[in-house]
């Protein structure tokens, strides 16, 4: 049997940023909004080693081009029609990029934290409007194979609610679908683990799972029901085949999220795309794929605090080329974003937070 190594390692970089604004950012507005987007290979204009060839000074990479691209995506999210409040990132290759980009932003991201693996190309992370608490990063490893990137776990505090983000970009489906599965739900594990530790002391502390799981919502089914799935559906063929939850998350479609056919003690989690959300945020060989997630806890929907309102996919110009779908960035041209679309989730004050 593999062994799983859990948590801290020594080569998880974690990095956080916080600068005073001319203007403090709010945090008592009546709604909260965020937003997680994979980037796609956001490099800076220096070498340090560690790039992808395409994005070294000797293959034609610039501090100029980086400049280039910074702005443009800062101008696509400032003409978003909501502005998120939280920006989750994937792909990027330090926390100077981040704080880049918050600057070019110029609207009150003033909190940042990112984390890689020593040595990987990119990391994740985030810029927040709202202050961010604590923050950690998780390292996976099973056996002998390490999740190219870690989990980072950050806390938000304001003045309804605190609740706590685990920023994810999980491993890739190069490889193999099912062989590349074990990391993927030795991440689950980690997450799974984490959440029920923080529950054992604050059981009324929200918890959000976000961003790039390479898994779509329905990937159990749309692989032949046949192998356990980081992600997988409440349904009676579930609960009776995947047994002890250690590994997976379970996902609803009811709000709140309760356990259906899987016992009272399972973690179920609500997922958008099973209610809310059509087509997907990523599109590959003719299809959509739901991979950019946010998963919420039972805690979103009590009528207390921050309660879920919406989530939307941003599939609107710029975003998208001439045919819909995701405009990639060409590195050739400088034209486009990114390959994913960007996911966001919006929040509002409950009743009971207003009183």
């Amino acid at each position: 049997m593999k062994k799983l190594i859990l948590g801290f390692a020594l080569f998880v970089l974690v990095w956080t940023g916080c600068f005073v604004p001319e203007q403090e950012a709010q945090t008592t507005t009546q709604g909260l909004t965020l937003m997680t987007w994979n980037v796609h290979n956001l490099f800076d204009g220096k070498d340090d080693g560690f790039e992808y060839a395409e994005f070294r000074q000797d293959s034609g990479w610039s501090q100029e081009k980086y400049l280039d691209r910074i702005n443009s995506i800062s101008a696509a999210i400032s003409g978003l029609h909501k502005k998120p409040d939280i920006i989750l990132l994937q792909e990027i290759e330090s926390l100077t990029v981040l704080e880049d980009l918050a600057a070019s932003l110029s609207a009150g991201y003033s909190w940042s934290h990112f984390a890689g693996n020593y040595g990987a190309a990119v990391g994740l992370g985030l810029i927040s409007r709202l202050p961010l608490g604590e923050s950690m990063a998780h390292s996976i490893t099973i056996g002998s194979e390490t999740s190219p990137r870690p989990v980072l776990e950050v806390r938000i505090d304001n003045d309804v609610e605190s609740f706590v983000i685990f920023i994810c970009h999980w491993k890739s489906k190069l490889g193999g679908d099912d062989a590349t599965e074990p990391l993927r739900r030795a991440s689950a594990r980690v997450i799974l683990r984490r959440m029920r530790e923080l529950w054992e002391h604050e059981p009324e502390l929200g918890m959000i799972i976000a961003g790039d799981l390479n898994l779509n919502h329905n990937d159990f089914y749309r692989r032949g029901s046949n192998i356990i799935t980081a992600l997988l559906p409440d349904d009676p063929y579930c609960a009776e085949i995947a047994g002890v939850q250690t590994d997976f998350f379970i996902l609803s479609r009811n709000k709140p999220p309760q356990p259906v056919y899987f016992a009272d003690e399972y973690i179920v989690l609500f997922s958008p795309w099973m209610e809310d959300l059509e087509n997907g945020t990523y599109y590959y060989a003719y299809n959509w794929e739901t991979i950019d997630h946010f998963l919420l806890s039972n805690h979103f929907f009590n009528d207390f605090g921050w309660e879920y309102e919406s989530a939307s996919i941003i599939n609107y110009h710029p975003f998208v080329n001439a045919n819909g779908i995701p405009a990639g960035y060409n590195q050739r041209t400088g034209n486009g974003l990114s390959d994913h679309l960007p996911l966001m989730v919006s929040f509002k004050k409950a009743a009971k937070a207003l009183e």
